[in-house]
């Protein structure tokens, strides 16, 4: 199992429209790839929310080979929308994990 986590700090002045955006645009786009079978997004706590609230959207793959096609196949196109709409307004930072117990 793959986790494929986006954290993001989104400006404050953008922040209810950008999560309403990710519910009933993003990550519908992302899951409709077929690549993921769940998909859920947190706001941290016990930060500095001065500079913008941040998200952690979580992904769960089956393996590394579906993980790869989805960011070969469909992350360009789907961070070029999200840039496109959102401009410097957000601040992204992703990583992977892989299941190991």
């Amino acid at each position: 199992m793959i986790l494929y986590n986006v954290t993001v700090q989104v400006d404050p002045t953008i922040s209810d429209a950008w999560l309403a955006w990710m519910k009933e645009e993003h990550i519908p786009e992302v899951m409709s790839t077929g690549l993921f079978t769940q998909a859920k997004c947190w706001r941290l706590l016990d930060l500095d929310e001065g500079t913008g609230m941040t998200y952690a959207v979580q992904y769960l793959s089956p393996d590394k080979t579906k993980y790869q096609q989805y960011i070969d196949e469909h992350a360009p196109l789907l961070r070029k929308k999200g840039l496109d709409k959102w401009g410097d307004k957000f601040i992204a930072f992703r990583t992977t994990m892989e299941q190991v117990i």
